[in-house]
């Protein structure tokens, strides 16, 4: 079976990837069949050039991309450009819509990286008093008679 998968390069501490075609019976970083791009997680937003022709033919012949693959081909677009490709639109068409996604992606990320920020940056407020809890009421021994016999 053909897999879409990450190949790890780079030094340590500082990956970057290739995404390839590969055998699924091969090494992480053995030989591969074709190269499709590369991602690179170390930037913000992450770093990635494919070749999304190729990922379509491959997607189409079978291969089973990865979960990290899939999220990346959903963020550039790929997976909608091969679904409108199925739809039959012409390709002015399936390029603007894929620009409009790949502007929402982008729109997604900066909002959510911004919130991530403020979130971090409230200082936390600790109560310097203890706080006092009242006592349990105490109940009379006539209202605790009162079960059913």
């Amino acid at each position: 079976m053909v897999k879409l998968r990450l190949r790890r390069k780079g030094r340590k501490g500082y990956p970057v990837y290739d995404v390839v075609a590969v055998d699924s019976r091969r090494k992480r970083d053995g030989a591969y069949i074709e190269r499709l791009g590369y991602y690179d997680p170390n930037t913000s937003p992450n770093t990635v050039k494919l070749d999304d022709n190729r990922a379509i033919y491959w997607l189409n012949e079978g291969a089973q991309p990865t979960l990290t693959v899939k999220n990346i081909f959903s963020y550039e677009g790929v997976l909608l450009k091969r679904a409108l490709l199925f739809k039959g639109l012409d390709e002015d068409q399936i390029n603007e819509q894929v620009t409009k996604h790949k502007e929402n992606a982008l729109a997604r990320h900066d909002r959510l990286k911004k919130a991530r920020k403020a979130r971090n940056a409230k200082p936390v407020v600790e109560e310097t008093a203890p706080v006092e809890e009242a006592a349990p009421a105490e109940q009379s021994s006539e209202e605790t008679t009162d079960a059913p016999e």
